[in-house]
């Protein structure tokens, strides 16, 4: 079968791979879509950032090169020995956290994690062999399609419900890309009554807009610590760091009031020089996160379900698996009027 390989820095090859035989604890999921992620792109770019090229422990479960891919879903085409939740035909949405499962949901990431797509193979490929903990039933009235939106969402819920907030809070999410731009819905989902969105691309900043943010600066334009503070005086309750540079780490906390909360939501692919008596100086609570839990997983899916998270307006452009390095990696790299770009494998809706 057809699959986008990661071989190695701005190396990712469309190539015909064996698929692996099914475990009995597996679901084999026929792959309809897929979504392209900011980690993916990390990895294209920059990486390995996750992606192992040596075995590090039982749960990387390969090494490169490996099938990409971590946002997706399809239909269930067979099922392993001991699966005993689903059948062939359902309709599902793949969670790809890997975890040792030893601890409560809430630490149970930070004991070890490795995730379907960047650590073992994954969904960008017609057929993808995923553990049956890992596999979760697609609602009416969601489609196909929505349900390789669910695990980039489920990124933004955990950020909002790791940022503690109340209704009526304010907020200032730092990066308008696709985690961005969900972290945005899902502040406005939680009853944020004012969403400050910066970035520094005026496209960016509009697609903010459309989605929910109230107001939107760009930073290469004006103060963005002061434009904040005119909106806020006394700061925001809490800031989401999602751009990954020491710019906006440092502004994120200078613009959250004291004992507000400030989360790291993106992926640093290097690391900075920050002085931590910004700390001292502010009062600012420092949290981070990492996917999300399973609950957190489950409330993304009754959400969209519900209608109260309608992320589809992230989606800027649907290709094919054999565009997926031109048209996909290269195309988020370098145009910033893209946010969620879908790779259609099956098509099912």
């Amino acid at each position: 079968m057809k699959a986008a390989v990661w071989y190695g820095k701005k190396d990712i090859r469309v190539e015909e791979r064996e698929q692996k035989p099914l475990k009995d604890t597996e679901v084999k999921v026929k792959v309809a879509w897929a979504g392209l992620c900011g980690s993916d792109l990390h990895e294209y770019e920059e990486g390995p950032v996750f992606i192992p090229t040596e075995k590090e422990d039982e749960l990387a479960g390969g090494i490169a090169p490996l099938t990409m891919g971590h946002e997706f879903a399809g239909v269930v085409e067979e099922v392993g020995a001991k699966v005993t939740n689903f059948k062939p035909g359902d309709r599902v949405a793949v969670n790809p956290t890997i975890t040792h499962g030893d601890k409560s949901e809430d630490l149970d990431p930070y004991d070890g994690f490795s995730f379907v797509g960047l650590h073992t193979d994954g969904g960008f490929t017609s057929f993808a062999n995923v553990p049956e903990n890992n596999v979760y039933l697609l609602p009416e009235p969601l489609t196909l399609q929505d349900g390789a939106l669910i695990e980039p969402t489920a990124v933004a819920v955990q950020a909002v419900k790791e940022a503690d907030m109340q209704f009526g809070d304010t907020v200032a999410v730092f990066g308008a890309g696709p985690i961005g731009l969900l972290t945005i819905l899902a502040a406005r989902a939680a009853g944020a009554s004012k969403i400050i969105a910066l970035d520094l691309s005026e496209t960016r900043l509009e697609k903010a807009k459309e989605v929910g943010a109230t107001h939107v600066i760009n930073s290469g334009e004006t103060d963005p610590v002061k434009a904040v503070f005119d909106i806020v005086p006394e700061g925001v309750n809490a800031s989401f760091e999602v751009a990954g540079v020491a710019p906006t780490f440092k502004q994120s906390i200078e613009v959250t009031k004291p004992r507000g909360t400030m989360v790291i939501v993106s992926i640093f692919a290097r690391p900075i020089e920050w002085n931590p008596m910004q700390l001292t100086g502010k009062g600012v609570k420092i949290t981070s996160t990492i996917a999300y839990t399973p609950t957190s997983f489950q409330q993304t899916i009754d959400l969209m379900a519900s209608g109260q998270l309608k992320p589809q307006s992230v989606i800027t452009n649907q290709i094919q698996l054999d565009d997926i390095v031109e048209k996909g990696f290269e195309l988020l790299s370098t145009d910033k009027s893209q946010a969620k770009i879908l790779i259609e494998l099956s098509g099912e809706k």
